[in-house]
């Protein structure tokens, strides 16, 4: 009898051990959900996953303009379109060359209002940084705008969520042509040439002091790297996606 009691003691507690190494299993894989969706944040758009020999070159457009129709009639030569991105006090500036950006092909981007700090402002202020400029644009040109640059790149949770409940993608870069900083060309192109892949989102600013002697130059060495340029429009996976933590936006049908 003591031997059978022995037996049974045992069962029981290796019973009540078992479950409760499964119940801490259990609370610990909770905990780790919940502290990755706590710990987890969103990631804009970088670049994009693609074999197809495509790249975009982004303009930011904040202050100048006297460069951007030169800008455009370069591009024109090279048969390739590229992607504005304006703010808001840019757009009621220069209200007729919005216009002619769009009609000579070329998409237009939100660059937020007044160029601001967005990651410090309030979410009512968010709010009316994007939607006031992609008011502007759409009553010039009629076009909506899906994509939005953050001002100095800053971006958090709220500034995504609220891009995207106003149907924008928010998109960054990976090869920064550093062009802002007074960059000489030769060294614009040499970054371009060094850092460019298939699917790279290229920035550069319209207004820059080195722009129109790179912009040649940048042409030849993406036609050399048998790259061609395309508007955002293109190069975007427009559903279906992820990004992964590189901002590498990957197709799930392609993954």
């Amino acid at each position: 009898m003591i031997l059978v009691f022995k037996k049974k003691t045992v069962a029981i507690v290796s019973a009540i051990i078992a479950i409760s190494i499964i119940g801490i299993a259990i609370l610990i894989g909770i905990f780790n959900v919940e502290h990755s969706k706590a710990t987890s944040k969103l990631i804009p758009i970088y670049y994009v996953k693609s074999d197809s020999k495509k790249v975009a070159l982004t303009f930011d457009a904040s202050w100048g303009a006297d460069k951007t129709r030169d800008i455009m009639n370069l591009l024109d030569k090279n048969g390739s379109k590229s992607t504005f991105f304006l703010t808001g006090y840019w757009v009621e500036t220069y209200p007729e060359l919005v216009k002619e950006i769009h009609q000579r092909g070329h998409l237009l981007g939100n660059h937020s209002a007044n160029h601001l700090h967005m990651t410090t402002t309030s979410p009512l202020d968010m709010s009316d940084e994007l939607t006031s400029v992609s008011k502007k644009i759409h009553s010039i040109t009629g076009y909506r705008t899906e994509y939005f640059r953050a001002p100095f790149g800053e971006y958090n949770d709220d500034l995504i969520k609220c891009a995207e409940s106003n149907n924008m993608k928010v998109i960054q870069w990976n090869v920064d042509t550093l062009d802002w900083k007074g960059t000489t060309a030769s060294e614009i192109v040499n970054i371009v040439e060094s850092k460019t892949i298939d699917g790279s989102i290229i920035l550069c600013h319209n207004d820059s002091e080195n722009i129109l002697d790179a912009l040649p130059l940048i042409l030849v060495a993406l036609k050399n790297k048998g790259l061609s340029l395309v508007t955002l429009d293109e190069l975007i996976i427009k559903s279906d996606y992820i990004i992964d933590h590189d901002g590498r936006q990957i197709s799930n049908l392609n993954k």
